[in-house]
């Protein structure tokens, strides 16, 4: 297993739409494990596959947080989603050190195939309801700054400008080190 690179805002691959996983081998297997690592080792809740730079339908959520079984979640969809609301504090990996307020359904239900390439189902509330809505949201190109209210966005601007310039710096540095 492997820690991956955790890709940053405004990093391109963020927004692009992931494609479907058509087969379950041992390279997604091993993406999986890689994964699971790479949000542990970052103390996270959630990693979609496209967060660290791999454009498949592909997420990893903590769905039960007492007793840590990351759960791999492959061409996951949300079924169903409860009328009732929570609006809580949300964060990203791919955004260090931001947090805003996100409303999000209350309790979801979401198909995914597992590694076995069985349908599954989960129900969840709170939480890991939340994470897995975020994460599927990756997998469409949405972040959660796109969910912010007015107010919010306005109050996150300065930071979002800071990790386009560090982002644009570290990139500028890259390119000066081809050949």
């Amino acid at each position: 297993m492997a820690i991956l690179s955790i890709r940053r805002y405004p990093d391109p691959v963020l927004r692009a739409k992931a494609t479907p996983v058509k087969i379950i081998n041992d390279d997604i297997r091993r993406l999986a494990a890689d994964m699971i690592e790479t949000m542990q080792d970052a103390n996270g809740v959630g990693l979609a596959a496209p967060q660290v730079g791999v454009g498949l339908r592909m997420v990893i959520v903590d769905v039960d947080p007492e007793n840590h079984e990351p759960r791999v979640l492959i061409n996951p969809v949300v079924a169903k989603r409860s009328r009732e609301k929570d609006t809580a504090d949300e964060g990203c990996l791919s955004f260090p050190g931001l947090r805003s307020k996100v409303k999000r359904a209350h309790c979801v239900v979401c198909e995914a195939q597992n590694l076995d390439g069985d349908i599954t189902e989960y129900q969840v509330e709170g939480l890991p309801a939340r994470a897995i809505q975020h994460e599927i949201d990756h997998l469409d190109g949405m972040l959660f700054v796109d969910k912010v209210g007015p107010s919010d966005r306005i109050s996150l601007k300065e930071d979002l400008e800071e990790l386009e310039e560090a982002y644009n710096l570290a990139r500028d540095v890259a390119s000066e080190r081809l050949p």
